[in-house]
């Protein structure tokens, strides 16, 4: 198998040319943003937004970020303003069910309004109804009704107390009540006189006496009805005046809001709650304003709540929106979301009224979008299920938390519920995505779109120019120094090398938002009124060295040999391997000494992390592969009469993945030949069982970490690193990597097979097999042939004089 040949500069690094862009700096754009690479997530919000069906809401999935809130408001804000303007919401008191308000629902703009009149309505029956009630018409019939009960009163007694003078009998009225008594010459007679009469003449008088008391307590039984009488006459005076007084306020009410049957209704309520507590209107504790807008329902005592009825609690008011309202709710708690229903303290008791019910994000985007983050939404305790119910219904129900669980025992409201009609667009991780999918049955049912938004795109002279558009929008909302066109260039350089691959470009947008910004601070730092590539060079080291403390640390163990790498001989079955540490947001690679030891044994291959329980499954998954390459191309019809171990020397905490597994073959391969490794080289790589090498990742820092090494103790054109040739489009490496492959004193070589490894490592041929199975004598393949049949010998020597011993025995 031909050898590689070493990369050439060119190779290691995608160079942007600033040449390309038809400006000399950002402020030559015309500041747009174009949302570039993202064309399948676009065509989801696009399709989502359009299609009015349930359950058509839309989770927009991908990294943090990415632009995903920014690209779904970007599309929202030329979508909404199109679209038809909801109405409005209100709660008013409930006259037959004061526990469950109704809701109301007016055109836009017109909620505010019917407050105001409400508000006018009662300042103004604050002052007719008092006029109407103190006028002399009034006041003449209310005396009409009363004579009338006393003249009705008078005239009954009068003729009975006639009708007792016929008979000589005296009507009396004492301050106990009326009695009667018998008269002679108009003169009441004595007790004595009267029993000197004869017999008969008491026993008629007192007959007669006992005809008037009956006739008496019938007109006492009489005097209550005909006072209930005149109350009711009173009353029903109290509503035709009162009506008479409301009548024409109500009708120019009822005029303005003809078109609304359910605000009509509700004010033929308000008029015949008013006509029977006209009272309320004639005895002023305060100014109608203050009883009518109290601030809770206490301030005023009984007076002041009694007013709180007429009030229009305005849920949302859409008279200042255009279009269909776009709300992102960043604190998605269960309230925050459909709404509260608050109480205030009272004498040391919780009550509340409708005025006290609190809208939530819900209200806010009835008729338009609700933008939601998933993530913040999960953690609010009954947040998602409350949201489920309301897309599932397709109604907000205002339901309090304390209520509901029994945390409170107060009297709380049922509000009327409002019809929803909103689109949702939750936004999150792909892992929330995938496990609400697979865990919550309702999700796939209320959430049918999703807009899966890329991690890179491709780059191109027209991603390069979005690339520079959308540094240009960065600068001017942030209002920083422009870009010239090397910066630009710098920038989309850097966004190759977040990508991980030097034809695509990331779309991690905070990430290159953040560079932007520590640029312009370095170009003001340094008094430039534009920012340079040297500016964005600078941004780059200083955040290099700001993360590379412990990166720092371990390779100064590394030259003080208190972790031992060896760079410049050769050693058998030991080879430098290169891994990636991740802290935080930054990532390093560092080199890893890797050792094999063989010896006779049943063909195992023991990887001495997985035995101590320090490796991953994947990174014993690849040293499981080596045994099935070393059976299959040197035993295939033989037992492998060895033992291996292998172990990443100096290693404290776990390993994990199969990046190394070609690095680990190749120190197997050298224990076995007995041919030195160069350990001036360093390997990374991941291989199957055919002994091809495999793509890994990480492979800049890893390339990184081994020359930074080398540079300390100085380069001598031998050092370089194998990487597998699937890897080279990943390769974007710091410039002064490239400036030592330029120098010729560092070198990287892209491997697909071991047997190019090996002979790279050796400095010898790996050879090729032929047909017969055999391999050329000098080879590597061949000595590790030669090797393996040698010990396979032994094995059975070994085991024939075991055989011998046991039989004389």
């Amino acid at each position: 198998m031909p050898l590689p040949e070493k990369l050439a500069p060119g190779k290691l690094f995608n160079r942007c040319d600033p040449g390309q862009f038809g400006f000399e700096t950002t402020a030559e754009l015309d500041g747009t943003t174009e949302i570039a690479g993202q064309s399948r997530a676009l065509d989801a919000i696009k399709f989502g937004m359009g299609i009015r069906h349930d359950g058509f809401n839309l989770f927009a999935l991908g990294p943090s970020g990415t632009g995903k809130q920014s690209a779904v408001l970007h599309y929202l804000g030329g979508l909404a303003p199109g679209s038809p303007c909801p109405d409005d919401w209100c709660y008013v008191y409930n006259f037959e069910k004061p526990r469950h308000p109704r809701a109301l629902r007016l055109p836009p703009g017109r909620a505010c309004e019917l407050v105001r009149d409400m508000e006018h309505l009662v300042e103004a029956l604050f002052s007719v109804m008092p006029a109407a009630f103190s006028s002399e018409e009034y006041q003449s019939r209310e005396k009409e009704i009363n004579e009338s009960f006393q003249e009705q009163q008078g005239t009954a007694i009068e003729e009975l107390e006639e009708e007792a003078r016929k008979h000589d009998i005296a009507l009396i009225r004492t301050p106990g009540g009326f009695a009667f008594a018998p008269v002679r010459k108009g003169e009441v007679i004595k007790s004595d006189d009267f029993m000197r009469l004869k017999q008969e003449e008491r026993d008629r008088i007192e007959a007669e006496m006992g005809r008037l008391k009956d006739a008496l307590q019938s007109i006492m039984a009489q005097i209550p009805k005909w006072q209930r009488e005149s109350v009711e006459k009173i009353k029903e005076l109290n509503r035709d005046v009162a009506g008479f007084t409301l009548k024409p306020l109500v009708a120019e009410l009822k005029a303005k809001y003809e078109t609304l049957p359910e605000v009509v209704r509700y004010i033929d309520a308000i008029e015949n709650d008013i006509i029977g507590n006209f009272d309320q209107f004639l005895e002023k504790e305060a100014s109608p304003q203050e009883l009518f807008m109290s601030g809770g329902p206490s301030k005023h005592g009984a007076k002041g709540r009694f007013f709180i009825r007429y009030r229009v609690n305005v849920m949302i008011d859409n008279g200042r929106t255009k279009g269909a309202p776009v709300v992102l709710e960043d604190k998605p708690a269960s309230q925050n979301l459909i709404g509260d229903i608050e109480h205030t303290s009272q004498m040391g008791t919780l009550v509340t009224d409708f005025t006290l019910i609190k809208p939530g994000a819900l209200h806010r985007a009835n008729g338009g979008y609700l933008v939601l983050d998933a993530r913040r939404l999960l953690l609010e305790p009954f947040a998602w299920e409350a949201l489920k119910k309301a897309i599932r219904t397709r109604q907000i129900r205002i339901e309090s938390l304390a209520q509901l669980y029994s945390l409170v025992s107060t009297i709380s409201l049922e509000p009327e519920p409002i019809p929803l009609q909103v689109k949702v667009i939750l936004l999150g991780e792909r892992v929330l995505y995938y496990l609400l999918s697979t865990y919550d049955p309702d999700f796939t049912e209320l959430f049918k779109i999703a807009a899966d938004f890329e991690d890179e795109m491709e780059r191109s002279p027209d991603n390069h120019l979005a690339y520079a558009r959308m540094i240009g929008s960065m600068t001017v909302r942030g209002k920083l120094r422009p870009f010239d066109r090397g910066a630009v260039a710098r920038v989309i350089e850097q966004g190759s090398r977040m990508a991980g691959d030097s034809t695509k470009l990331t779309t991690h947008l905070q990430g290159i938002c953040d560079l932007v910004h520590e640029a312009d601070y370095h170009a003001s730092e340094a008094g430039r009124d534009r920012v340079t590539a040297d500016d964005v060079q600078a941004v780059l080291d200083a955040q290099l060295h700001r993360a590379a403390r412990i990166q720092e640390r371990i390779r100064e163990a590394m030259l003080r040999d208190t972790i031992l790498i060896d760079t410049a001989s050769e050693r058998t079955g030991q080879i430098n391997g290169l891994a990636v540490y991740s802290l935080g947001e930054r990532s390093f690679g560092r080199p890893n000494r890797i050792t094999a030891r063989i010896r006779m044994g049943k063909g195992e291959v023991v990887d001495i992390e997985r035995e101590v329980e320090m490796g991953g499954p994947i990174h014993s998954k690849g040293v499981l592969i080596l045994s099935g390459f070393l059976g299959a191309r040197y035993a295939p019809e033989r037992p492998l009469s060895l033992s291996a171990t292998l172990v990443f020397e100096q290693s404290y905490s776990g390993v994990e993945g199969d990046s190394a597994s070609s690095a680990e073959l190749y120190a197997l391969l050298s224990a076995i030949s007995g041919v030195p490794i160069r350990q001036w080289f360093a390997v990374t790589g991941s291989v199957n069982q055919y002994g091809e090498v495999q793509a890994i990742g990480g492979v800049n820092e890893k390339v990184e970490g081994f020359f930074d090494l080398c540079r300390e103790r100085g380069l001598d054109g031998r050092h370089g690193v194998l990487i597998p040739a699937s890897n080279v489009d990943n390769l974007m490496l710091r410039s002064e990597v490239v400036r030592a492959v330029e120098e010729g004193q560092f070198s990287i070589w892209p491997v697909s097979h071991i047997d190019q490894g090996i002979e790279l490592l050796t400095g010898m041929p790996a050879g090729e097999q032929a047909p017969d199975g055999s391999w050329p004598q000098g080879t590597i393949n061949a000595m590790i042939v030669e090797r393996l049949d040698v010990m396979a010998k032994r094995q059975k020597e070994f085991g024939s004089e075991h055989d011998d011993e046991d039989k004389k025995g």
